[in-house]
């Protein structure tokens, strides 16, 4: 009986010790994260102030990044946001939990960003990372929710008045002041979370996987002679793009690090190609279960390879010519300066 005792202590320490082992594991490969030290030279620098008296429509188109695929952009006269994602909650809430927006949390990031109002808060899909806290931040600035039918659903969850929510579909134009968007129909990066929709509203706070793809969409905004597609997924829809011009894309290339170089070959082909891009500029790279106060950091080895994707990037820009240039987090910068 003794030697029966032993061998289950035994047998229980080294369960223990492997679980142990494995926890470890875990914690390291969530921890094991790109440097961006090697992309030191490939930053955009801050804008230029607009000159004082200056005339909204003389000013400079500004972008301003603030993770994931969330950019505010400025033309000293209408400012819209893309998503609008600011909550962030951590991976255990999002693997074990439920997620909700934060309304103090979307109120300190929008007073940081220098956001006070807005034309329209427009969401690429209607993932968490881009949809959750858009009817939030709608409410906050006063904007109108632009999105599909899935993000009008989030929109009623969080109480938003219909007035306040538009719903669109592929080649949908709508116009903010100089801004003039034209919505185009695309698909979410090849992931477990692609496809879904939200058929009625949704109210959090629920598992991070009810807020399901709802469709994906380009944003091609002009304003002026200056074109920008916002192009927030890395998938595609071949040939979806042809005829369309935009002087820069600014390309999501979440988790797009773990296909092999042909989808990526396919990916520039059908987006930067396709519309004659002069500059790229990579977004939805950061890991959004890190809080904004943060640092942005590139996404777990493990789940995406950020240093894949950019050597691709950096590649087929010196290749075909187009420049590869990443936004700074929280700093207005001009995206079509120099090009």
């Amino acid at each position: 009986m003794p030697q029966v005792k032993r061998l289950a202590i035994r047998l229980a320490l080294g369960l223990l010790g492997l679980a142990a082992l494995a926890i470890g594991w875990v914690v390291w490969q969530i921890n094991d994260r790109p440097s961006l030290a090697p992309y030191a030279a490939h930053w955009l620098p801050a804008a230029a102030a607009p000159a004082s008296g200056a005339a909204p429509a003389a000013a400079p188109l500004r972008i301003t990044f603030l993770g994931v695929a969330t950019v505010l952009l400025d033309d000293g006269e209408t400012p819209i946001l893309i998503d609008g994602f600011f909550t962030r909650p951590s991976i255990g809430r999002v693997a074990f939990g439920r997620v909700a927006p934060e309304p103090d949390t979307i109120r300190r990031m929008l007073a940081k960003a220098g956001i006070k109002q807005l034309a329209a808060v427009i969401t690429v899909h209607s993932h968490y990372d881009h949809a959750m806290d858009t009817p939030e931040v709608a409410q906050q600035t006063g904007a109108l929710v632009v999105g599909s039918a899935s993000t009008a659903n989030v929109a009623r969850g969080w109480g938003l008045p219909e007035a306040r929510i538009r719903t669109v579909d592929d080649g949908d134009q709508l116009q903010f002041g100089r801004w003039r968007l034209t919505v185009i129909g695309s698909r979410h990066a090849p992931t477990g979370f692609t496809g879904g929709s939200i058929d009625e509203p949704l109210k959090p706070p629920v598992r991070a996987t009810r807020y399901a793809e709802g469709g994906s969409y380009s944003l091609l905004l002009r304003n002026g002679a200056r074109s920008l597609l916002v192009h927030g997924s890395a998938g595609f829809v071949q040939g979806k793009l042809a005829g369309r011009r935009a002087d820069v894309v600014l390309l999501g290339v979440g988790a797009v690090g773990k296909q092999d170089d042909r989808y990526l070959g396919q990916y520039w082909a059908e987006v930067i190609a396709q519309v004659g891009a002069k500059r790229v500029i990579p977004i939805h790279w950061d890991d959004f279960t890190l809080p904004l106060d943060e640092p942005l950091q590139p996404g777990p080895r493990l789940l995406d390879d950020f240093d894949h994707t950019m050597r691709f990037l950096l590649d087929a820009g010196r290749r075909e010519q187009v420049d590869v240039k990443l936004a700074p987090a929280w700093v207005a910068v001009d995206p079509f300066a120099g090009i």
